[in-house]
């Protein structure tokens, strides 16, 4: 199945939050309604001037969806050339294959695309950000990153990972 049809089998993140009707769906909109840009990423965003079409693989139980997945819908509400469909990773493993991490595939995974449905780059599971502070080791930044992460004070490195994938400057 090529990338088209699987972005045209996707759903939108109104029907993925309808996917809960607990907890997971209150903590994805709780983050959605909290996400505050700054001036200049908003005008980033609003420059994007092509459709870009923005395939996620997430499931709603995902702590790192419910914190990532809003950052997509939030950046497509400011721009509507921005299109996302969201489809899960259970039965579509075989399409993840190229972009696993330790030999599995990881949720969320982005898949930005061009209008033509070319792959331009990929996000996987949460920002670089917060994957260099772990990567050095220090158990107390660790701590302390993954909280701040959790309550979402990471989603404007989220953002700003996808433009520099569109090549927003």
């Amino acid at each position: 199945m090529d990338f088209k049809q699987l972005f045209e089998k996707g759903i939108s993140f109104e029907k993925f939050i309808e996917l809960d009707e607990d907890t997971n769906r209150e903590k994805t909109l709780e983050l959605y309604e909290n996400i505050v840009l700054e001036e200049e990423l908003i005008q980033r965003i609003r420059q994007i001037q092509t459709p870009i079409k923005i395939l996620a693989f997430a499931e709603i139980w995902c702590p790192d969806c419910m914190i990532n997945v809003p950052a997509l819908q939030k950046m497509k509400a400011i721009n509507e050339e921005i299109q996302m469909t969201i489809l899960p990773r259970e039965g579509n493993e075989e399409v993840m294959e190229n972009y696993k991490l330790g030999g599995k595939p990881k949720i969320p995974t982005f898949i930005v695309m061009n209008e033509m449905y070319q792959e331009l780059g990929f996000f996987i599971e949460m920002p670089k950000t917060l994957k260099d502070i772990a990567a050095r080791g220090n158990q107390v930044e660790v701590i302390v990153g993954k909280r701040k992460y959790r309550k979402g004070e990471y989603i404007r490195d989220t953002i700003k990972e996808i433009l520099n994938i569109i090549d927003v400057k």
